[in-house]
């Protein structure tokens, strides 16, 4: 059977180089749409995507505003996948209007790879952005494309990002995915916060330092929103908290990725905090 072409959004980020690797890996014809270079300051991105040329990628280079050149690459594909970061969540509401007049994707993966956004209720900043993307849920649902949506969820779950990417583009391809939501709870990954500062203490042989903050200090902190520091205090408080990942029941039409996909060997927990003792997470990376 022919492979199906599959495009990324937010291909360069630091999800979606997984993403584009993954559907590589699988043997898709793989497209990437992003911004223009700009400057020799984009020199890091510019290399990268050197890297997926020799891969085979197709790159696209254009704005998202670019309605009918956007119409026009998505003619060429079949699936389409976003992994754009939080502050461009609308911007998927102009690929979804280009992918309706081009009228041929058979699926749209948006970019969800955190909380299910219909059954939480955070601080008001990390609602915000769960709001922007209750939006774009609604708007995939009413343009008729067929879509899948996915969370990572768990006590909390850690999930290293290559397992993701490899689950989404099966996912994407997948006929009994359609207009679904699948969860990634991957029972070796789910763990306490406690539980994984003791495991790594235990490998790396080192003590970490603790601070203990009330969730009142918390609260407090998320209050300074519209700050991004406020936004991410809200998520910290949502997941370590309120446990919003696991305080709620499965529903029937759910679909699981473990038990779609049980051949898939994911990486635990501790098989990936041996990867970070060789080689150790970049400054600034959200790790788990």
């Amino acid at each position: 059977m022919s492979k199906s072409k599959i495009l990324i959004f937010g291909g360069t980020g630091y999800l979606g180089t997984y993403m584009v690797k993954a559907s590589v890996s699988d043997g898709h014809p793989t497209s990437v749409y992003g911004r223009p270079m700009k400057s020799q300051q984009d020199s890091a991105k510019l290399d990268l995507l050197e890297e997926f040329r020799s891969m085979g990628v197709t790159i696209f280079q254009g704005e998202l505003d670019e309605h009918d050149k956007l119409v026009e690459v998505l003619r060429q594909v079949d699936i389409v996948i976003v992994t754009l970061a939080i502050p461009q969540c609308l911007e998927q509401l102009k690929i979804i209007r280009a992918m309706k007049e081009a009228g041929n994707i058979k699926r749209f993966i948006p970019s969800e790879f955190g909380n299910d956004v219909d059954r939480i209720s955070p601080l008001p900043p990390f609602q915000a952005c769960c709001d922007k993307k209750k939006e774009v849920r609604r708007a995939a649902e009413k343009s008729g494309i067929p879509y899948t949506f996915g969370t990572g969820e768990a006590k909390f779950v850690c999930n290293y990002e290559k397992d993701i990417a490899e689950y989404t583009v099966k996912v994407a391809t997948d006929p009994r995915t359609a207009n679904s939501l699948v969860i990634y709870r991957l029972p070796k990954n789910v763990i306490t916060q406690l539980d994984l500062i003791l495991s790594w203490e235990k490998k790396s042989g080192r003590t970490i330092e603790k601070t203990y903050i009330p969730e009142e200090e918390i609260i407090k902190l998320s209050e300074s929103f519209p700050s991004q520091k406020a936004v991410g205090n809200s998520i910290v408080h949502s997941i370590f908290i309120k446990g919003e990942q696991m305080n709620y029941e499965l529903k029937e039409d759910d679909l699981d990725a473990v038990k779609l996909y049980p051949d898939y060997k994911y990486t635990s927990v501790d098989e990936l905090l041996d990867i970070f003792m060789v080689d150790p997470p970049k400054p600034g990376v959200a790790a788990f």
